[in-house]
């Protein structure tokens, strides 16, 4: 992660086997085995403390379903975040043009198609993260 403490957050995380599961209301959605890119906002008072939410959700750790992608993290495995200062929903447009989309997940606040995108290979997804945070 960048040296910054607010802003926005990609996880990057892999499902070894897909699987059916039922996201708090938007029902039950069906996820392909691969790879999976996850942009959040870490904007309020505890800035990238929501990522080590996130990360104790996944290690089971927390089992508490606040958000949509609180479904789908004991589920997968997290194998990289990646953190900029650019705005939420500029970064998961700009994953949008290159990777397939998991519609309405994770984006009920705004006018995004998603926040949550789908890839089978891992270096096309980090290389579309790390272009749409302008990390190099």
């Amino acid at each position: 992660m960048e040296d910054i403490d607010k802003g926005t957050y990609t996880l990057v995380m892999f499902l070894k086997e897909p699987m059916r599961l039922k996201i708090g209301a938007l029902g039950e959605l069906y996820f392909n085995e691969g790879y999976y890119a996850y942009t959040g906002s870490a904007l309020g008072s505890g800035g990238f403390v929501r990522v080590k939410r996130h990360r104790a959700v996944a290690s089971g750790k927390n089992r508490t379903k606040q958000w949509h992608i609180d479904y789908l993290l004991p589920h997968v495995e997290v194998v990289d975040v990646v953190t900029s200062p650019r705005p939420e929903c500029s970064v998961a447009g700009s994953i949008d043009q290159f990777l397939a989309r998991v519609p309405g997940f994770g984006c009920s606040d705004c006018r995004c198609p998603t926040h949550l995108h789908y890839a089978e290979d891992l270096e096309k997804m980090k290389k579309v993260v790390q272009e749409a945070h302008h990390v190099t």
